[in-house]
């Protein structure tokens, strides 16, 4: 990883890829988030927080994609979602045990930034609407993790497969076809399965022609027939 400050990262008021809650921020509050913070490029599969470490700052990813997941026991992985750009993370740990709740490592070559987390607090204390704004962050986290725990404990895995390429297209990549960026290990860390029965289902949609797989290049065939097997899964 490499501490720098690059041409967009000079200052949080004029920073053209922060987060959209920094814009109910005035000067001197954004002089607050500004002091101490400091940007860090991660390389592909580097770790940018770890579990259970002191949740000493407030992160935004300003390029690239990330993994969040869980490490469970026996060296199990639960990836929860994927992290684009311009989204925060690591305030669950700002006002309960202080330590980050989850993982996040790189899937490309990454960008963030840390902002001291006795410089978020401070914020929130003087302006109520971005403690509000950040309330409202971690809730709609909290509501689609309640969606991904019924799918991964009440669905088939066919369905649990469908509902990650469906988040894929819909979320992360916002296209029915796109560059697959984590491994068959990751898509089974996705849907709760292993590697190898994640493989197998994959394979299963391509015979059925509802995805079509060009080495990393997955395209969504038939759309319906994927979302029938989510709801139905």
């Amino acid at each position: 990883m490499l501490h720098r400050k690059s041409d967009q990262c000079t200052t949080c008021d004029n920073c053209n890829i922060r987060s959209p809650l920094f814009n109910l921020l005035n000067e001197d509050e954004l002089k607050i988030m500004n002091a101490g913070r400091f940007e860090v490029v991660f390389n592909t599969g580097e770790n940018i927080i770890k579990q259970g470490t002191s949740a000493a700052h407030l992160i935004m990813l300003t390029r690239g994609i990330s993994k969040l997941y869980l490490e469970g026991i026996d060296k199990r992985n639960l990836i929860l979602k994927l992290v684009p750009a311009w989204k925060l993370f690591g305030a669950p740990g700002l006002y309960t045990d202080f330590r980050y709740q989850y993982s996040v490592s790189a899937l490309t070559e990454s960008s963030a930034c840390f902002i001291p987390s006795d410089n978020v607090r401070k914020v929130i204390r003087s302006n109520p609407d971005f403690a509000e704004g950040l309330l409202k962050h971690c809730n709609q986290n909290n509501a689609d993790n309640y969606d991904r725990l019924v799918s991964l404990t009440q669905k088939q895995m066919p369905g649990r497969l469908a509902d990650v390429f469906l988040y894929l297209s819909k979320e992360i990549h916002r296209s029915i076809a796109f560059n697959l960026l984590i491994t068959r290990q990751e898509i089974g860390e996705m849907s709760n399965m292993t590697k190898e029965s994640a493989t197998r289902i994959l394979k299963e949609f391509e015979t059925e022609g509802i995805i079509k797989i060009e080495t990393k290049t997955i395209e969504i065939l038939k759309m319906e027939t994927l979302k029938e097997i989510s709801l139905h899964g």
